[in-house]
């Protein structure tokens, strides 16, 4: 299992996010595992904070996804909340596969549905009430080797 690293504030949440960020390019997949309230999308705006996308980031619950452009010149953020989707099909319909190698998509609530999306990607799991933790595991050789410690 993964370090867990300790976040135990959404202003921890968010700086974390905004280290992740940095670090992702055009391409990335990053898969939100975590309970409602979790953090999900206060991580995922730091994420968008890190890459210098247009903002605000909210939940996407009911419009499924969002594209944030870049300010900076970077990939633009594909911001997608699965919870509301019956499964992979659904997932399908949403054609993110034709986007995904020019963007960095983060998919909240992903787990069991957006890993085929990409053979490399990132699975962020967000745990605890009092206090909040998240595990990053990488998968694929896009993260073999590399340190998925962030500071």
């Amino acid at each position: 299992m993964p370090p867990a690293h300790p976040l135990a504030t959404a202003d921890d949440t968010r700086a974390w996010g905004r280290v992740l960020g940095r670090g992702l390019r055009a391409g990335d997949l990053v898969v939100l595992t975590g309970g409602l309230g979790a953090g999900k999308t206060t991580l995922t705006q730091g994420i968008g904070e890190g890459l210098g996308v247009r903002g605000p980031i909210t939940s996407p619950t009911f419009v499924i996804a969002r594209v944030h452009p870049s300010v900076v010149g970077g990939p633009p953020l594909v911001h997608v909340d699965a919870y509301r989707l019956g499964g992979l099909d659904e997932l399908d319909a949403l054609d993110l596969d034709e986007s995904l190698e020019e963007c960095v998509t983060v998919v909240e609530w992903g787990h069991g549905l957006a890993e085929g999306l990409a053979e490399d990607y990132l699975e962020v799991t967000l745990s605890g009430e009092d206090e909040r933790a998240a595990t990053i595991e990488g998968h694929g050789p896009r993260w073999v080797g590399l340190e998925l410690t962030l500071r």
